[in-house]
């Protein structure tokens, strides 16, 4: 069958290493190769299984991921074509990805051809939302020459994402609304943040774009000639050339054709281990995934894998506990971001090795 030019290709970014869900992610496990929700369904076969309505099946889907973990996404995936997945041999963030991917999708169903980027680690809770915005976000990148983000409408001022300014409205799809990009703005602190949110003008930066193929080659070429020139010619082996800098920093800062469709569907990007919290909004004294005997505890996320083990806690509050084969995390909430500086302190010592 000849691919068809306005086909709707979704690409899932899956290179990431998930490293504050340590000890349960590792590096042969990252994080959206777990089941975070208790349904046994992992974060990046939920993606999959979001998207394949979307794309019309399994031979217009795409994954994007490193060499160390790509055999556990084919694992993961066994629907997946082998030749939709591109295999990184070393993480440069999301622009090489996003220019890489493109490329290929371009040569082989056109210019025309609308592609969509995904993290595959995200929650969504309202499949059907989620449908009709891409549906509308792929109407408008159909139609125009533009780049369009998917933005969230955000429910308190966070500090730990990028905000995107909505300036004039363009139109209507599928009655939502799509503005022009005024700005992006990385990770603000709280002040700024809640003043963001006070002006009802911005949403968080979930990460997914839609476009079409030809546009944002496009941009690469006014933008990031060197990096498309380089994969062009080398594709993969071009990487250990290639600067690391993310797409946002490379392309979306820069270009005019930056549009954004403000969603309502239910979103996390489950950052570390207090996502848990959000999954579960009704845990009423603690979040008990595994066998948890409790005496005064409160505020606690607690987390084992091995359903025969057992972990007990004794007056503790606002802490994360997570029991992973021979390794037992323990955290107070507020320091998850820490893990990240645990696993460099076990990259230097030999004997915990086998622990990353």
């Amino acid at each position: 069958m000849t691919p068809s030019s306005s086909v709707f290709i979704p690409v899932i970014l899956a290179g990431g290493k998930g490293e504050r869900f340590w000890p349960l992610s590792r590096k042969q496990r990252p994080k959206q190769f777990l089941s975070l929700d208790g349904s046994g369904v992992s974060l990046l076969q939920a993606t999959a299984q979001r998207l394949l309505p979307l794309a019309g099946g399994w031979e217009n889907l795409w994954v994007i991921t490193a060499a160390p973990i790509a055999e556990g996404v084919l694992a993961q995936l066994p629907s997946l074509p082998k030749e939709n997945c591109l295999v990184e041999p070393e993480g440069k963030d999301t622009a090489p990805a996003v220019a890489w991917a493109s490329l290929a999708i371009a040569q082989r169903y056109g210019e025309d051809a609308i592609i969509g980027f995904f993290p595959a680690d995200h929650w969504i809770k309202d499949q059907a939302a989620y449908e009709q915005t891409l549906a509308a976000a792929i109407a408008y990148a159909r139609e125009e020459d533009a780049i369009v983000t998917l933005g969230i409408k955000p429910h308190g001022p966070a500090t730990g994402y990028g905000y995107i300014e909505q300036g004039v409205l363009q139109r209507e799809m599928g009655n939502l609304p799509v503005y022009q990009v005024t700005r992006f703005t990385e990770k603000p602190d709280r002040a700024t943040a809640q003043a963001f949110v006070d002006s009802g003008k911005f949403s968080w930066n979930s990460g997914m774009f839609i476009f079409r193929a030809g546009v944002v080659l496009g941009e690469f070429a006014n933008h990031a000639p060197q990096l498309l020139t380089a994969l062009k010619a080398h594709g993969a082996a071009a990487y250990p050339t290639l600067k690391k800098k993310s797409i946002d920093y490379v392309l979306m800062e820069k270009t005019q054709l930056a549009s954004v469709l403000p969603a309502n569907f239910g979103w996390d990007d489950l950052g570390d281990w207090n996502a848990l919290e959000r999954l579960f909004p009704e845990a009423e004294a603690n979040v008990d995934l595994g066998n948890h005997v409790n005496l005064h505890s409160q505020g606690c996320i607690v987390y084992a894998s091995d359903e025969d083990q057992v972990i007990a806690t004794i007056g503790l509050k606002d802490v994360v506990i997570v029991r992973e084969g021979n390794v037992t995390l323990v955290v107070p909430k507020d320091q998850t971001q820490d893990i990240k500086g645990l696993l460099k302190q076990l990259q230097s010592q030999p004997q915990y090795e086998n622990l990353l």
